[in-house]
């Protein structure tokens, strides 16, 4: 394997690996905006059935 073909496969693979960390991370805030608004709706009718 030449050098250049190590080089390209080096940067594929940080490539790869950086693109799963943006996932990952986007994952984690789209759960924590489902247990937000999870926590909301739960709130709201709680409200609405007190009045």
């Amino acid at each position: 394997m030449t050098i250049t073909a190590k080089v390209a496969a080096a940067l594929c693979v940080l490539i790869t690996l950086s693109s799963c960390a943006n996932t990952i991370k986007g994952f984690g805030r789209d759960a924590a905006n489902t247990v937000n608004a999870t926590q909301n709706a739960g709130n709201r009718v709680a409200n609405a059935a007190s009045r």
